[in-house]
């Protein structure tokens, strides 16, 4: 899709109402669509050799176990300025999910889509429509009626096993270039990245194999040709890849996607509170427990049916501000909080309308509460 410059906080982003802003470092990201621009590309023939290592494939290994599985889709919408309606089209990448047709993408891949269409390794074009998408997760799902033949799943690692340095292949179509394969290595793990709806993305996969505008929406895959992540964004001040790449994780696609297919629709829980981390050294100086602060209770949600106050103050401590007079919430359903991706990754693990109990310290005194989750609002 075409990209997009706006300046991101890496840790700093509402997430299930949950937002990090104290010493987080801000990146400025972009969304990795088409790009317009002129793009000199030398092309590389890989060319396939004995595996490395036991039982792992080569970078050409994996590309020819995997290419048939990954689609280029291209995207008409229409849009309208004062000189009236303007047509537009943009590209992005998939891969195969299912033998019944459920190609995987980025949501802002589809985003506003008047038409959709998907060609596969071969040059053939089929029109596809969507079966769902999830904005706080920037993932959809798309379907084609398409041979059987064409439709060749890949399959989901398990990327809680994913560790640094792990090897990495991307599959794309940067620039409209279908089929290009780049390398790289796992960078560093449980990124957070901002949402298209100001949403986080926890635990994502930092990579520096090169993708680029056009890449959104192909698989990252690990030496076995599984599926380790979604490419989504790059962190770029030029705007092309400068070998810091982000995906998101195949457990959430595996939880997303999933929903999608069965019902086109994805329901998050949600608690309806923002909050900072405050780390125990911290803690000390402000003469609070390690934990997360409560900053604003949204009024009308679980946390605010619950009780539960925001902080009314703030006080430096070695250069930075941290709230003062809130709940620190220290426990949720029975697990010790620490950090606000924790609490985020807590929350994403229910449901809406489950019960649960939050945990916090108050005035000193530790204080416990049921609250039953609600639907995270769009």
């Amino acid at each position: 899709m075409t990209p997009r410059t706006r300046s991101l906080a890496v840790v700093a982003a509402l997430a299930a109402a949950l937002v990090v802003g104290v010493g987080a470092g801000a990146l400025a990201f972009a969304v990795i669509g088409n790009d317009s621009g002129k793009t000199v590309v030398r092309e590389v023939t890989v060319s396939g050799s004995q595996p490395t290592a036991a039982g792992a494939l080569t970078v050409g290994q994996v590309y020819d176990k995997t290419y048939r599985s990954v689609v280029e889709i291209t995207v008409d919408t229409t849009t309208g300025s004062a000189f009236g309606q303007q047509q537009q089209q943009a590209q992005g990448s998939g891969f195969v999910y299912d033998e019944n047709g459920d190609i995987v993408t980025n949501d802002h891949v589809v985003d506003g889509a008047d038409s959709i269409s998907v060609r596969f390794w071969n040059g053939a074009t089929y029109k596809a429509k969507l079966v769902g998408s999830d904005p706080s997760t920037d993932l959809a799902v798309i379907k084609v009626s398409a041979p059987a033949s064409l439709l060749q799943p890949l399959q989901l690692a398990d990327s809680s096993k994913v560790a640094v340095g792990d090897p990495v292949v991307a599959i794309g179509s940067p620039f409209g270039l279908e089929g290009t394969v780049t390398s790289g290595i796992v960078s560093a793990l449980h990124r957070a990245m901002e949402a298209p709806n100001n949403f986080t993305i926890n635990d994502s996969i930092q990579t520096d194999a090169a993708i680029n505008h056009g890449n959104s929406g192909g698989p990252l895959l690990n030496d076995l040709g599984q599926v380790v992540g979604i490419n989504a964004q790059i962190d770029s001040e030029s705007g092309g890849s400068d070998g810091v790449g982000f995906a998101i994780p195949s457990d959430t696609v595996r939880a997303i996607v999933s929903q999608l297919v069965q019902s086109g629709k994805v329901e998050h829980a949600y608690l309806g509170v923002q909050i900072v981390a405050i780390p125990s050294d911290v803690a000390r100086q402000l003469g609070l427990p390690a934990g997360v602060e409560v900053t604003k209770v949204v009024s009308g949600t679980p946390s605010d049916h619950a009780g539960l106050q925001a902080a009314t103050g703030q006080k430096l401590v070695d250069g930075q501000q941290y709230p003062t007079g809130g709940d620190v919430i220290v426990g949720f359903d029975g697990k010790t909080v620490t950090s606000a991706a924790q609490l985020q990754t807590l929350v994403d693990s229910k449901r809406p309308g489950d019960k649960v109990t939050v945990t916090y310290v108050r005035s000193g005194k530790t204080k416990s509460v049921t609250v039953t989750l609600d639907t995270r609002p769009s």
